[in-house]
């Protein structure tokens, strides 16, 4: 099944995958700390401005997980001292779905000492909290957050390549992220 890019957020752990049947030349590169999807040296050049973007940002004492630029303004909320569902919620709505040619929702998540998962679709905005069992959120099928089976140990690398390897089809690559008391670790998975 194709559900696009997805997101999984756990109470102290989160994971980006981007699926892609349009564009499948990007990969994850961390600068600075802050992981961004872009295009591979190969990628033939487009004007598409939802190529490229941060997935992964940290954000007051959290971090800020999901598929395209509206992670940066929720970071920034997170820097002033918004509280968590309030970044979420107000960005996502805010930045609305991606004005593209199929309506894609926007995803994101943060994890912190409070943790939540949201979607803003072209007919709804979904905020949730994540308190004990991680939860999925995808552009398309999975676009109502719900618990999902995901294992959050390991390092983030590993969780992104279990995210990476999920059964959905065309994986492109793959972020991961772990919170521990304010500690931020970041890590990818790019299938070279």
């Amino acid at each position: 099944m194709y559900v696009g890019r997805f997101i999984v957020i756990g109470p102290d752990f989160g994971a980006y995958r981007v699926s892609s049947r349009s564009f499948p030349n990007r990969q994850v590169v961390e600068r600075d700390g802050t992981l961004t999807v872009a295009p591979t040296p190969d990628a033939p050049e487009t004007d598409n401005p939802y190529i490229s973007y941060n997935c992964v940002r940290e954000g007051g004492d959290s971090v800020v997980v999901g598929n395209g630029s509206h992670v940066d303004p929720i970071a920034e909320k997170l820097d002033l001292g918004y509280p968590a569902r309030d970044a979420l919620a107000e960005s996502l709505l805010a930045m609305d779905y991606e004005k593209d040619d199929y309506d894609t929702p926007r995803i994101a998540g943060v994890v912190g000492e409070e943790s939540y998962i949201g979607i803003v679709r072209r007919d709804a905005l979904l905020v949730r909290p994540v308190t004990e069992n991680p939860m999925l959120v995808a552009t398309y099928e999975e676009d109502d957050p719900a618990v999902v089976v995901f294992d959050g140990d390991g390092s983030p690398a590993e969780l992104a390549e279990r995210a990476y390897e999920m059964d959905y089809e065309h994986a492109v690559c793959a972020a991961g992220v772990t919170y521990d008391d304010g500690d931020v670790d970041v890590g990818f998975y790019n299938d070279e």
